[in-house]
């Protein structure tokens, strides 16, 4: 290619001198105009198209970085104000479900007037295999001692008081081994005995016994406030099944506790209560 227009390149470059010398003559002729300035117009109107085209093109990428540009910036309105809104929504969630625990405390101090209620927040959630323990932050120093009973929001028995300093307290739960309470069904009356018990404890359940009347799935359990040590009426949980002893002479039953003891994070203790007779 190279050796065809270094041979052929001089008649290459006088064919175009040529065709471009009749153009001149030829338009002069049938307008009228000097020779010169046509040759220089016709040898100029490829290089004007070749501008005109260049230049479109140019204009043509501005509006398109332009349009990007300004796609680009909408979009970061629009992630801004979704990010606006899902904070709304999460404080609207907040702030409801601070209402509606606000709601609840005030029905439990409606509904127990006899009970002197103070509130403490869980610091630590103490769960294993053989123990459940929560520790409080608030102690003696605010009013609480070994042997007050712990409530939940809604009133659901959480636990006792074992343990107390000035700033702190420990509730073992009322599915820890340890745990007993005097109780009693809420529909007949009839006393038992609710315990936690080991077996029990990595399904959260409790122990009713000492059953002397009948007993059905579903039955309410609540404390029974007998001898005064703890208050009456506070609700356990329910009974999930009936069971025939060891003896099979008797029967007990698995409870499910009310209260929640994994979502919890501020619980009341009875610091004082009437005793009903």
């Amino acid at each position: 290619m190279k050796r065809f227009f270094t041979k052929n390149g001089i008649l290459l470059l006088t064919a175009v001198t040529i065709v471009a010398v009749a153009l001149c003559i030829a338009s002069a002729v049938s307008s009228g105009t000097g020779f010169l300035y046509n040759a220089a117009g016709v040898i100029a109107s490829p290089f004007r198209s070749l501008g005109a085209t260049v230049s479109g093109w140019v204009q043509s990428v501005g509006d398109h970085f332009q349009s990007i540009e300004a796609l680009q910036q909408e979009n970061e309105e629009l992630r801004r104000e979704n990010a606006r809104l899902q904070a709304d929504i999460r404080q609207a969630e907040t702030d409801s479900a601070e209402n509606k625990k606000l709601r609840n405390i005030l029905e439990l101090r409606k509904q127990r007037r006899d009970f002197a209620l103070e509130s403490a927040h869980i610091t630590q959630q103490s769960f294993s295999n053989w123990s459940s323990a929560l520790t409080l932050s608030k102690g003696t120093a605010s009013g609480i001692a070994i042997g007050n009973c712990v409530v939940d929001e809604y009133g659901y028995l959480v636990g006792i008081v074992t343990d107390a300093g000035l700033n702190w307290s420990t509730v073992t739960t009322i599915v820890d081994p340890e745990s007993k309470l005097g109780a009693a069904v809420f529909r007949t009356k009839e006393p038992a005995i609710v315990t936690g018990e080991l077996r029990l404890l990595s399904a959260g359940k409790l122990r009713l016994s000492y059953i002397q009347g009948e007993l059905i799935n579903g039955d309410l359990i609540v404390t029974s406030g007998l001898g005064g040590y703890y208050p009456s009426d506070l609700v356990i949980g329910t009974v999930e099944d009936v069971l025939a002893d060891d003896s099979g002479m008797g029967q007990y039953a698995i409870l499910s506790p009310m209260t929640d003891l994994d979502s919890l994070s501020e619980v009341f203790v009875i610091t004082a209560f009437e005793v009903v007779e």
